[in-house]
């Protein structure tokens, strides 16, 4: 296994890519095939559309195994306790894994709410800080593990909600012990230098822990958040292919030496992903 921090090239000035992969409602093992995407990892998500999925760890280290890949696993605060995120945690160390991304999970909408509750035992930011204190071999209890675990742990940003507001939650989940971050997607280049800025104000001091940026694959009747420019939009709707926009966008990336990138692939009425398309973009990238 390597560590999402050791695969990192930004001082280098090539590109490193973690590629969202999302996993299946059913158990059939031929889900692996479309894992075969040539990015430096494969990060499986936590149950998209807070729908009943593979578990995320259990399927990465499936790729892993079966198609010698290197991957992370998503790990969401909203439907575990403390002693259920701890005990997976130590299951994904059994099974060799070592990259976990934390995230909180979308909200359950007031419908879902009439069939689950969400358990919200743990803040993102106290999960990462959990994770850190096994990582010294210590439980949420303060309790001795028989051994430390050794994840390299993620945390995600959201720069749409506000550079000011996500700098700070950033420095925080920083303080509680993330090693890297990973953005939901950006259209404007400077919107890093932005972010950058803002950390530095918020925190007093640069940040020096790598950022995946989010470059996101669009397809023109695939879903589109609210968060695509009009401009993108537009560009989709003349027919413009939403290959040709990312890998458009991937060079400014580059030129603007964004080199660690969270790519993320479009995504189909019904929730099912065209991981074709990442891998155009990864074939053509200049890597």
């Amino acid at each position: 296994m390597v560590k999402i921090t050791e695969g990192c090239y930004e001082a280098t000035g090539h590109a490193c890519f973690i590629c969202d992969f999302s996993p299946p409602r059913s158990g059939d093992a031929g889900i692996l095939r479309q894992a075969a995407i040539d990015a430096d990892f494969i990060s499986v998500a936590y149950n998209p559309g807070r729908a009943v999925r593979v578990n995320s760890a259990m399927l990465a280290a499936a790729v892993k195994q079966h198609l010698d890949k290197e991957v992370s696993f998503t790990l969401a605060t909203r439907d575990m306790n403390k002693v259920a995120l701890q005990s997976q945690l130590l299951g994904a160390q059994l099974l060799g894994l070592e990259n976990v991304i934390v995230v909180q999970g979308d909200p359950f909408t007031p419908r879902d709410q009439e069939r689950v509750k969400a358990a919200a035992d743990v803040t993102p930011t106290g999960l990462i800080a959990g994770i850190a204190g096994m990582n010294q071999g210590r439980d949420f209890r303060e309790s001795q593990l028989r051994g430390p675990t050794d994840f390299c742990i993620g945390a995600t940003l959201d720069l749409s909600r506000g550079f000011p507001l996500e700098a700070g939650l950033a420095g925080r989940k920083a303080k509680a012990g993330a090693h890297f971050f990973i953005t939901q997607p950006i259209f404007d280049v400077a919107d890093a230098a932005r972010f950058q800025d803002a950390y530095s104000e918020a925190t007093g001091e640069a940040l020096n822990l790598p950022v995946f940026y989010g470059l996101q694959i669009l397809e023109a009747d695939g879903i589109i958040f609210s968060s695509v420019p009009q401009e993108v939009r537009d560009q989709l709707e003349k027919g413009r292919s939403g290959v040709e926009i990312a890998l458009e966008l991937y060079r400014k990336f580059q030129e603007s030496g964004l080199h660690n990138i969270y790519l993320v692939p479009p995504i189909r009425r019904g929730g099912a992903r065209n991981y074709g398309a990442a891998k155009e973009v990864l074939a053509a990238a200049v890597r």
